[in-house]
């Protein structure tokens, strides 16, 4: 016989097999006095915001006694001790204008004492002699190049028209304008050009120019005071002077595959400045500027950092190029030619290289037999694809030196041995 249950009794419901089936207990009671404690407790949380609140801005109202107080000697009664003790009139409305103590006076603009000369060095000419000195023997150069123009600054040697400026300045030109402080303007034409020292000389028909003094760049210092006159960005700011100082000397500067021994200053140099003056403290041209360095990470460039030539070898390249035109032994192919084109590579099957257009016929050249459409590939023992390393090889040598050549006839290669000539403009 089953034992009885008489906590709970038995239901109709209790028969299946699957557990207890009574319904849930009411719990609401339960639910409903949390729901008030979460809401009496909140209620206590904004009243308490509620009185921080007002007793911070109590606190900030009230003026500290330890801090300074600040009197104006206006004339009139001091407002903070006409105000002491008072409470603020509720009724005051801050944006009404207020009764304010009166001013000391109108804004007074001193007279600027004159303009002083600024001597950069013991013994040396002040800034303003400097520029006053130099401005009539710079010079502006305008080229006139077959896809556009080109710009550059130059300095006057004689009085007779002869000028100096950088090679790269006058490089490709099909026309040269020069024109003078004086605004007047002269066609010029080229004496001779050194794409090495990256020296020209110019003429133009005049005998009045005022030539530059030049001095011995040999006697320079780190720490020197120099200027720049020049056109930088183009002969809208021409005679434009900045100053700095020699921050080395004889740096050996790679460019173009050529190894140059330059003056670095810290003078301001822009496109435009080259073939302009670097000028010491005496007045005198000590370098040709020439370059500035610049990154290609940063559109701005690098400041500071700017490179001249130095004037000792200025006068070495221009009395050869006022003498012959050209320096001597200055290494060349003694070759004209052309370089092959990306199509004839790809459509004709042709090697990268210099493809021979002509061979004087008393050149080390024809001597070994090298003729028109020989394509030369190597140049003592580097491949030629531009003229940059064509001439990265040739600054290296000197004329009458003897290299290695590789070059391309009817499909096959062929080696020899190759005499450098003379350079000649």
């Amino acid at each position: 016989m089953a034992e009885s249950n008489d906590k709970y009794p038995w239901e109709p419901w209790d028969s299946y097999g699957n557990g207890s089936t009574r319904p849930p207990k009411n719990r609401g009671g339960l639910i409903a006095l949390l729901l008030g404690v979460v809401i009496f407790l909140g209620g206590i949380t904004v009243a308490l915001s509620v009185l921080n609140v007002r007793l911070f801005s109590r606190l900030t109202d009230t003026p500290d006694s330890s801090s300074p107080v600040i009197f104006h000697d206006t004339g009139t009664e001091d407002i903070a001790a006409s105000t002491a003790g008072t409470e603020p009139d509720a009724s005051t409305d801050a944006t009404q204008p207020q009764s304010l103590p009166s001013a000391v006076g109108e804004m007074v603009l001193s007279p600027a004492p004159e303009g002083q000369e600024n001597v950069p060095q013991e013994g040396g000419l002040s800034l303003q002699e400097i520029y006053l000195k130099n401005i009539p023997s710079v010079v502006s150069i305008t080229c006139t190049l077959s896809d556009g123009a080109a710009s550059g600054t130059g300095v006057v040697l004689s009085e007779n028209g002869y000028i100096v400026t950088n090679a790269h300045v006058i490089e490709d030109a099909q026309a040269i304008s020069v024109l003078l402080t004086d605004t007047r303007t002269f066609s010029a034409q080229v004496v001779g050009s050194d794409g090495a020292s990256d020296l020209a000389v110019l003429y133009v028909a005049t005998d009045d120019l005022t030539p530059a003094e030049f001095g011995d760049s040999s006697l320079l210092q780190v720490g020197d005071v120099v200027v720049a006159i020049g056109d930088p960005l183009g002969v809208e700011f021409r005679g434009t002077m900045t100053d700095g100082i020699i921050s080395a000397i004889n740096r050996d500067v790679v460019t173009d595959g050529r190894t140059m021994t330059l003056i670095q200053t810290n003078a301001a140099l822009n496109s435009g400045n080259s073939g302009g003056p670097l000028i010491n403290c005496y007045g005198q041209v000590i370098g040709i500027n020439t370059m500035k360095i610049s990154t290609l990470a940063d559109s701005a460039g690098v400041e500071g950092l700017g490179f001249a030539i130095p004037s000792a070898t200025v006068k070495e390249v221009v009395d050869q190029l006022l003498e012959q035109g050209y320096v001597s032994s200055r290494a060349s192919l003694e070759l004209e030619g052309e370089w092959i084109s990306e199509f004839d590579q790809h459509f004709r099957r042709l090697p990268a290289g210099f493809y021979i257009t002509g061979v004087p016929e008393d050149s080390s050249a024809a001597q070994i037999g090298l003729t028109t459409g020989d394509i030369l590939l190597t140049l003592d023992g580097v491949r030629l694809t531009d003229e940059d390393d064509l001439e990265s090889v040739l600054y290296a040598h000197q004329a009458g030196d003897t290299v290695e050549i590789t070059y391309y006839r009817s499909g096959a290669t062929y080696t020899a041995s190759l005499v450098l000539g003379e350079y000649h403009i």
